[in-house]
């Protein structure tokens, strides 16, 4: 029950099949494998020891996932870092983590070198042909190391595999430890759901730094023996000719992407050959309905949308069958995860009510790195509380949907409204591209609901009480904006998801 011991298996049963091609250079799985074991000799060369932490921030590159499987293989805990990471979040997750080593590339180090002159006790290897002083060459350590295949996978199924950093709305971020246990029956579980084979090629256009890129997708690709087409970065164009160049069958996108995507679409005139694709597969932030529907009408497919967070990976999908998919919903729970959705008492509500989500599996995380009482404020009775409100269809096999975060909540005088139910109503105007929807404070309601929008290009004479009036008609006047501001775009990270702290940020002092 070691991960990378479970993906050397896999290599090893297909040695001459390429398994990444990334940017054009293929690299099969026996190679993959024995560059692994050259890393994991480097590793060892330099006395990392089970349980030591490994920090990661590098942009997407093979030596990133030769690192991650080699760090896994001789038991060391890997910490994938965004690499957008400002100097001070970098040493706050170093210093918190007490990461032994860092790997990074020159200009992210030259970066965060004075900050990280002050830690003690870690080093830092650079992956570019240039060196600085304080660092040393990946190149050269690789010299140094021995050949004979250190790879001893001494940790075990409850080990940490992973820490992977979660960017809260208040206090540090919190480190969640996921296990090689986690990993593994989340993997599987995709497997199944998703009918992964050693005949699929995905094409992978996302950052490795990500629970989705990482751990859906290139762990579920050489999981079942696939080849990944990797690309370094997402571009629209490319990723079309992809699809049809490779013959590609999976690809993983965000909503961004796929909005990106049906742009690039528009302006082609010859239409790229899908007729070996089978799944288009979203996540990471919520769909919109209009985004569904718009590509499956493009291509003739419908994007199949999972849900997930750091703490447990995957819990729930859509169908493999494509009429089993539903607009703004994030299906059924995966094999071997339960869901409950419940009340603020922590009972169940009725099905239809809108509650939180409470899950519970192999899947689920062990903890947060030294945060003993933030563990147990996120576990009751054993089911962790996502933190997120939905409800199950009780007409459709309790279907599972999303309604936004229970932190989200908006109470305004006295009445409950969630932000999804007036953000629905917004984008089904035909002027919104896409609509946020916050609670700021308020002297008489105690928060008041106030709507962000994106418009569409050809819709700029749109008004914010013409908005207001439309929500009228199809809301409660308490789930009404009271404010409707117009923005360019809506903030998100580099996974695509909505930040709306930093809408609160902003227009709490209009």
């Amino acid at each position: 029950m070691n991960l990378a011991r479970r993906l050397a298996e896999t290599a090893g049963r297909h040695t001459n099949k390429p398994a990444i091609i990334f940017e054009q250079v293929v690299t099969t799985y026996g190679e993959l494998d024995k560059q692994i074991d050259r890393y994991a000799s480097l590793l060892a060369s330099l006395d990392l020891e089970p349980g030591d932490r490994v920090a990661l921030q590098l942009p997407k590159c093979m030596e990133f996932i030769l690192l991650e499987q080699a760090v896994l293989s001789v038991g060391g805990i890997v910490i994938p870092l965004n690499t957008d990471y400002r100097p001070e979040e970098i040493t706050y997750f170093l210093s918190d983590s007490g990461a032994r080593l860092l790997f990074t590339d020159l200009e992210r180090f030259l970066r965060a070198r004075g900050e990280i002159a002050k830690l003690q006790g870690i080093k830092t290897v650079l992956v570019d042909s240039e060196v600085a002083e304080e660092a040393v060459s990946l190149a050269a350590l690789l010299e140094k190391a021995p050949r004979s295949d250190q790879r001893r996978y001494p940790a075990q199924r409850d080990d940490t595999a992973v820490i992977c950093y979660t960017s809260g709305t208040t206090g540090k971020p919190k480190g969640a430890m996921l296990t090689h246990d986690n990993l593994i029956s989340n993997m599987t579980a995709l497997h199944e759901a998703w009918g992964w084979t050693d005949r699929d090629i995905l094409l992978h256009v996302l950052p490795l730094f990500h629970v989705h890129g990482l751990f859906v997708a290139l762990h579920g690709g050489l999981n079942a023996g696939a080849t990944i087409v990797m690309h370094e970065k997402f571009d629209p164009l490319r990723t079309w000719q992809s699809l049809e160049l490779y013959r590609c069958t999976i690809l993983m996108g965000v909503p961004t992407m796929y909005q990106r995507l049906m742009a690039q679409w528009a302006e082609m005139q010859k239409k790229p050959d899908l007729t070996s694709m089978r799944l288009f597969i979203s996540g990471s932030a919520p769909l919109l309905e209009t985004q569904f529907l718009r590509f499956e009408q493009a291509t003739g497919f419908r994007i199949l949308e999972r849900y997930g967070m750091t703490e447990t990976g995957m819990l729930s999908s859509n169908t493999l069958e494509a009429a089993g998919r539903q607009a703004k919903s994030v299906g059924f729970p995966l094999p071997g995860v339960e869901v409950r959705v419940v009340s603020g008492a922590g009972e169940d509500v009725t099905p239809g009510e809108v509650g939180e989500v409470w899950v519970r599996g192999a899947n689920v995380f062990k903890g947060y790195w030294g945060m003993p009482e933030k563990t147990q404020e996120s576990f009751d009775r054993g089911w962790f509380k996502t933190g997120d409100l939905g409800y199950r269809d009780p007409s459709d096999n309790a279907r599972l949907y999303l309604v936004g975060r229970a932190k989200e909540l908006i109470i305004t005088g006295g009445y409950n409204v969630y932000p999804k139910e007036v953000e629905n109503v917004l984008e089904g105007h035909g002027a919104v591209r896409e609509a946020a929807v916050i609670g700021l404070p308020d002297e008489d309601f105690g928060e008041r609901v106030v709507a962000v929008v994106v418009t569409k290009e050809t819709s700029a004479d749109v008004s914010a009480q013409s908005l207001i009036d439309f929500s009228k008609v199809r809301l409660a006047g308490y789930k009404c904006p009271k404010q409707v501001f117009f923005a360019d775009e809506l903030p998100r990270n580099a996974m695509g998801k909505l930040q709306k702290n930093r809408l609160v940020e902003h227009y709490g002092k209009s």
